[in-house]
């Protein structure tokens, strides 16, 4: 099973959407998020819930500090922007290689590679993240789950 961890600034807004719609979309792999600058024990944004929300995602969050121990779970690291990854490749070399932006690993470079913060936002601004996101999303699971399990899970 493929281990997924998607990175922000605070783990408030773009990271615990990211996971919340990975968790929904698929069971096949294992989601954690976290940010660079995260306040540990802080719930998702309210407009983020709500978002999820009127998409049927029920998500219940506490925002975690990126590390190492997460760098060492995650076979992917996915940051929301390319100062993010920089950050984590700066500050941990040593998972260098499996550090890309979503819309790199994705191949959805075409209009930028940076996925905006929404932080103090309006409901809508959110709307408009969960809009570009999803899709995303949905190109993350094909190509995760298309790879299959190389590690020997049978995924029961």
């Amino acid at each position: 099973m493929k281990k997924v961890l998607f990175v922000c600034t605070g783990n408030t807004c773009r990271s615990p959407m990211a996971e919340a719609l990975l968790k929904h979309k698929s069971d096949k792999i294992e989601v954690q998020s976290a940010g660079l600058f995260a306040f540990e024990g802080m719930p998702a944004s309210k407009q983020t819930l709500e978002a999820l929300k009127e998409k049927g995602i029920q998500f219940t969050h506490q925002s975690k500090q990126a590390n190492e121990d997460l760098f060492e779970w995650a076979d992917v690291i996915l940051t929301m922007t390319a100062q993010h990854k920089e950050s984590i490749k700066t500050q941990f070399p040593a998972y260098q290689e499996k550090v890309f932006t979503l819309k790199q690993f994705v191949g959805e470079e075409k209009n930028g590679i940076d996925i905006q913060d929404p932080f103090g936002g309006s409901l809508e601004t959110y709307r408009r993240l969960m809009a570009e996101m999803e899709p995303l999303i949905d190109k993350l699971v094909a190509k995760l789950e298309n790879e299959g399990d190389t590690d020997g899970a049978t995924g029961d």
